[in-house]
């Protein structure tokens, strides 16, 4: 998987790049899907305002959030890419400061963690896998974002599990 990283404001003293290798290198870990050569991705490291503007335009929620994903694909389209052919746009994620700061401080986390965890949640959601319509569905995928956050020497984030294999 390729990236388009866009960094605008967010502190220094992180490199976001190198984080967002790293979470979807975790990411393609634990849902190999997201390997594909020929996928690629966007991700932007923006501010409440923005997040809260393509809140409001692409969702109808008139409010900022944490990360919002913009899947281009259906999971059966990038599963049956051909190894051979032009860059496909898997999609977009979008994270905010304000949001994400204040979540990290309210956990007592690094902010870098709690983006590492976003940006994951996010790759997650362009693949096709979700959390809204059932309690099975949502414990499906913080099991796959716990793993890869595993992998990257972050806690999890949900607290402890005791996931049945």
């Amino acid at each position: 998987m390729d990236l388009d990283i866009d960094v605008e404001d967010w502190p220094s003293g992180t490199d976001w790049t190198a984080l967002c290798e790293r979470a979807a290198g975790a990411a393609i870990s634990v849902e190999p899907a997201l390997g594909h050569d020929r996928l690629t991705a966007s991700i932007l490291f923006t501010s409440n305002e923005e997040v809260h503007t393509l809140n409001r335009e692409w969702r109808g929620r008139d409010k900022p959030t944490n990360v919002l994903s913009f899947p281009m694909l259906e999971r059966e389209s990038f599963l049956g890419l051909e190894d051979d052919g032009p860059p496909e746009m898997l999609g977009d994620i979008a994270l905010a400061l304000e949001v994400c700061a204040k979540e990290a401080g309210d956990k007592s986390i690094a902010l870098a963690d709690h983006a590492a965890h976003l940006l994951i949640h996010g790759l997650l959601h362009l693949t096709g896998h979700d959390h809204v319509d059932s309690d099975a569905q949502a414990e499906a995928m913080e099991k796959l974002e716990i793993e890869a956050l595993a992998l990257m020497g972050i806690a999890d984030p949900y607290g402890d599990r005791n996931f049945e294999e």
